[in-house]
């Protein structure tokens, strides 16, 4: 993520994307039917998408957010010790968290296709 050149803005960005990250790994653990920490963490995430994500960041943020969505439940399979429900929990959170960021993403993508050239 993208912290320089945009000040306390990007600070706030990046800061949000920290407590977001560690929430999820929480929520996945501790709450993971917890709709609140659900609804934080969307914030939370489009907090990040508006501040801190720019163009030349926006394929590794969409190809990172494309694999949560494919490997979110691989882990189901192990079952000891509840292992691959709470794996599977934390990757649902992270991906709650991304997830509005990279719409974001690739609204302000599209925007940059589509408007006229200078």
């Amino acid at each position: 993520m993208a912290t320089g050149g945009k000040g306390f803005l990007g600070f706030i960005g990046f800061w949000a994307f920290i407590i977001g990250f560690i929430l999820a790994i929480l929520a996945g653990v501790i709450w993971p039917t917890n709709q609140a920490i659900v609804v934080v963490l969307v914030l939370l995430g489009i907090i990040v998408g508006l501040l801190n994500i720019s163009a030349k960041e926006f394929t590794l943020l969409l190809l990172a957010t494309i694999a949560l969505v494919v490997v979110g439940n691989a882990f189901e399979p192990l079952g000891a010790l509840r292992v691959g429900e709470v794996l599977g929990s934390i990757l649902s959170r992270i991906g709650v968290l991304v997830a509005p960021a990279a719409i974001i993403a690739a609204i302000k993508a599209l925007w940059a296709v589509a408007k006229p050239a200078d």
